[in-house]
């Protein structure tokens, strides 16, 4: 059955009318980026396209992205100088579209360079979605994509991907989906875009709550997510 996109919780709210659960304390050297705003995310500059609103979440107010035109450009890269990483977020894909590209890290780099990038995307499928975890950069290019991980659309997701010197991971709500082993190295400085890929292509239906950003990796019973 494919779920009626327009049946999940889309509502705006006052800031009121949100009894959301505590989220979980920053770990040292962590970058939390919360969406319960369009602009200063994560105290950087926010560049606002179409029309995202704030919604309601369990967590606290989340930012809802319409899979049309809405997204955020935000002017960092918050892993960028990393040797090792980890690389959460919180979000709850709503259906739509097949490939939808909706967290993209993205290094500044001249014409012609290898597009050096870390990105969280979905594979949209009739009954669910699965993880594309993604990263790419001078020596590597690799996807981390596990088909028959199936999970349900319209439900708020914790998905993790991780890097610890050796072995690329990537996780949801926990669960390992698939790894391999990558020759990685540390990013430049760039800028993300959020609900869509950098160049405005393979836009995200769903919300967003939370990411966090960490310079080592982290175990699963590290993750910072509020989804037990």
């Amino acid at each position: 059955m494919t779920l009626n996109r327009r049946a999940v919780l889309v509502a705006p709210i006052g800031l009121a009318a949100c009894a959301s659960l505590p989220a979980p304390a920053a770990q040292p050297g962590q970058t939390v980026w919360t969406f319960d705003r369009l602009t200063g995310i994560g105290g950087e500059v926010t560049h606002v396209e179409g029309a995202p609103r704030i919604i309601a979440s369990p967590f606290g107010p989340a930012v809802q992205f319409d899979g049309a035109d809405d997204a955020l450009f935000i002017d960092r890269h918050p892993l960028a100088g990393a040797a090792t990483f980890t690389f959460e977020a919180v979000f709850r894909p709503d259906g739509g579209p097949f490939e939808q590209r909706w967290f993209h890290l993205q290094s500044d780099e001249a014409p012609g360079g290898p597009g050096t990038r870390i990105m969280f995307e979905i594979r949209v499928v009739e009954g669910g979605w699965y993880l594309d975890a993604f990263t790419k950069g001078e020596g590597y290019n690799k996807p981390l994509i596990e088909p028959t991980r199936l999970h349900p659309l319209g439900q708020w997701a914790h998905v993790a991907q991780t890097f610890d010197g050796t072995t690329y991971r990537a996780f949801v709500n926990g669960e390992l989906q698939t790894e391999a082993e990558i020759a990685f190295t540390p990013q430049g400085p760039g800028r993300a875009s959020v609900g869509t890929r950098i160049n405005r292509v393979n836009y995200f239906n769903g919300a967003v709550r939370e990411a966090r950003f960490t310079p080592r990796a982290l175990t699963p019973d590290q993750f910072t997510s509020p989804i037990r």
